[in-house]
């Protein structure tokens, strides 16, 4: 999600979001981005709002968040997603590269019509000597990582912020600053060479005068000249994207594609100028401009478009401006009718029917007796269209539902029953096995009956480990076939982020073990098989655990315990533990547990929200001590720091 403020900006400095969207060339579609930093519907409930309520066809998202892109997989919906800044330097190794897309991308590639994987955010503005140096390098080692893969169609790009151009007084005097020349030549052929866009922001809400919004919002104002080439300009929006051909055709790039990552217009802030009568009317505007650009030295010119945002974000920080460029409120009724919806509906006067909670109250987990032996399943009466949305509920809170997807163990097409059954029961489990977190709406029953079939295994949370084998590469196998088992097993929706860069099991110099991880996943799910090891040849059953100190491969259920933690220290300051926070959710930990609706979220507790993050980072550093440091603001103890709702395991469940 980005980080990044709008508001607090001075004019010229312009805010630009990681992603840029494909627009169709046909009918007049447009794109969102679609932020998270508030209390909103889950993934699921967003995805079929933008899908079946609005013309949106493209979305942005601001990282790889796989809750969002599983809802997103055959919705039809162009997607870019974003590899986070604190990656660049890592990204600059293509192995690194190949890994993060294996993690990311292939698990999703045939169900999602991947349009853009945007290179960290706001760069240049970052002053990062490190990331600076090493972007356009990581840009070019994941342009190879997605050609060797096969995805050479998602198109590599990064954002800029609108004041890298310098004069905006007449459109084509507009030059790139000195100071960024040579940065931004490198920049600019890199897109050539990749034939992707160069993306920036424009915003006129920031480089506007005050004494002329009309100008800035498309409405009735005086025109104005460029005394060079002649040309009227009516709107200040057609002025900057000139603005910055100009600057490009002057280095030599005017051939490059552009695309606009973020542009819109708030409906409050601390100026007159900021109301929803502006922010539609600017908004309408652009939409219309959705294929052909128009400009004067750009008649013709294709640019994608992205409205920021889709939704007013409560969570944002800063000033009022900050929380309201949203067109619609997080109930999904709209701040301003621009003509999004489909049948342009502007639904003001009535209650949304996306509006609606969750398909249930989120059940609130408590102590319970130990559940052993017990299990949550599916009720007889239960209605396929209740255990569909039982499912699409639970998969949206961080439950691995691997096992459920087509090819998985527990999939089966004819049996909506055994499916919901199975994460209903994950979920149950995840929850201390409390009779609320098997309610789902009356839905679900608990029972003491195993309901695991013969190619299903429903666990309770201790059941023990049966298998005692493992799969894994063999000795004589060369890092060309385990790369490609690797590229394999991710594409079938295995998770892989646990040996993508900042895994547990990421070994820059290992690739038998990567490889060997995965492919251990996948013979796991194929019910411990000979033929799911064979991978070719290259692959091998063992009764010899090929763990390593830092990571740990599981037959069965088996998890090692350490009996450490790491936890926030008592005088740690809010602020510190904000920051612990936001930087471990930048390593690629899951945040999901913390963040709103999330098992371990506790709107009055910063602490016990920290010290999961820290302890989960913690765990995938193979529990050092340098790990639990942060700048002396963690420690770690052997008195387990879990509350009755949130449990802190010494090692986490890896997603199999």
């Amino acid at each position: 999600m980005a980080k990044t403020t709008r508001c607090s900006s001075l004019p010229f400095l312009l805010i630009v979001a990681p992603v840029i969207f494909q627009l169709l060339a046909v009918t007049s579609a447009i794109g969102i981005n679609y932020g998270t930093l508030g209390k909103l519907q889950p993934p699921q409930q967003v995805v079929d709002f933008i899908r079946t309520k609005t013309n949106f066809d493209s979305v942005k998202i601001y990282d790889a968040n796989p809750n969002i892109l599983r809802p997103l997989a055959g919705s039809k919906i162009n997607v870019t997603i974003m590899v986070p800044n604190g990656l660049i330097p890592a990204m600059v190794n293509v192995a690194n590269a190949r890994q993060w897309v294996a993690a990311n991308v292939l698990p999703f590639h045939q169900q999602i019509k991947f349009k853009y994987l945007c290179v960290g955010n706001e760069i240049l503005a970052s002053n990062d000597n490190n990331l600076i140096s090493n972007l356009v390098p990581a840009m070019q080692s994941l342009h190879k990582a997605l050609k060797a893969s096969g995805l050479e169609y998602i198109k590599v790009t990064t954002p800029h912020a609108y004041n890298i151009s310098l004069n905006h007084n007449a459109p084509s005097e507009s030059r790139l600053r000195e100071d960024v020349k040579d940065f931004f030549t490198k920049i600019l052929e890199f897109h050539r060479q990749a034939k992707s866009p160069f993306m920036f922001n424009p915003y006129p809400f920031f480089t506007m005068d005050p004494n002329n919004v009309n100008y800035a919002i498309f409405g009735p104002a005086n025109a104005v000249t460029d005394t060079n080439t002649k040309h009227t300009y009516n709107n200040l929006f057609d002025a900057m994207m000139d603005a910055m051909y100009s600057a490009m055709n002057a280095l030599g790039y005017g051939d490059v594609d552009m695309a606009i990552g973020e542009t819109g217009w708030p409906t409050a802030c601390d100026a007159p100028w900021c109301s929803p009568q502006n922010a539609a009317q600017y908004n309408h505007n652009i939409i219309k401009r959705a294929n052909v650009i128009g400009t004067p030295l750009m008649p013709n010119r294709h640019v994608d478009i992205f409205i920021f945002a889709l939704f007013k974000e409560d969570g944002k920080p800063g000033p009022t401006c900050e929380r309201n460029w949203g067109i619609f409120k997080p109930d999904f009724t709209p701040v301003y009718d621009v003509g999004v919806l489909k049948g342009g509906r502007s639904s003001r006067s009535s209650p949304s029917p996306w509006s609606s909670p969750s398909p249930r109250s989120s059940p609130s987990p408590r102590s319970s007796p130990s559940h052993n032996g017990k299990w949550c399943v599916a009720k007889q009466e239960a209605t396929d269209k209740q255990l569909q949305a039982n499912i699409d509920w639970v998969c949206s809170q961080g439950i691995d539902c691997n096992p459920i997807s087509l090819d998985g163990v527990c999939f089966d097409n004819n049996n909506m029953k055994s499916r919901a059954s199975y994460v209903m029961n994950a979920y149950y489990q995840s929850n201390k096995g409390t009779d609320d977190a098997c309610n789902f709406s009356g839905t679900g029953m608990v029972t003491t009956s195993n309901p695991s079939t013969s190619t299903c295994n429903i666990p309770t949370e201790d059941t023990p480990s049966t298998s005692g084998k493992w799969c894994m590469a063999k000795e004589e196998a060369t890092d060309e076939q385990l790369q490609a088992n690797i590229d394999w097993v991710c594409s079938q929706g295995y998770d892989c982020h646990p040996i993508s860069p900042g895994g547990i099991c990421f070994d820059n110099n290992n690739m038998k073990t990567r490889s060997t991880f995965v492919m251990n996943a996948y013979y796991k799910s194929k019910g411990y098989t000979e033929d799911a090891c064979d991978f070719k040849g290259s692959g091998i059953v063992t009764t010899t655990n090929p763990s390593t100190s830092t990571c740990t491969i599981t037959a069965g259920n088996a998890q090692s315990k350490s009996g450490k933690w790491c936890m926030a220290k008592e005088e740690a300051t809010d602020e510190q533990l904000q920051a612990n926070i936001d930087w471990v959710c930048s390593q690629g930990i899951d945040c999901n547990p913390i963040s709103p609706g999330g098992m371990c979220f506790d709107n009055n507790n910063m602490k016990s929200r920290s010290s999961y993050v820290m302890n989960a980072y913690y765990e995938s550093k193979g529990y050092t001590e340098d790990a639990c440091d942060f700048k002396g603001s963690g420690i770690v103890t052997t008195t387990n720091p879990s509350t009755s709702t949130c449990s802190l395991d010494p090692v986490h469940q890896l997603h199999e």
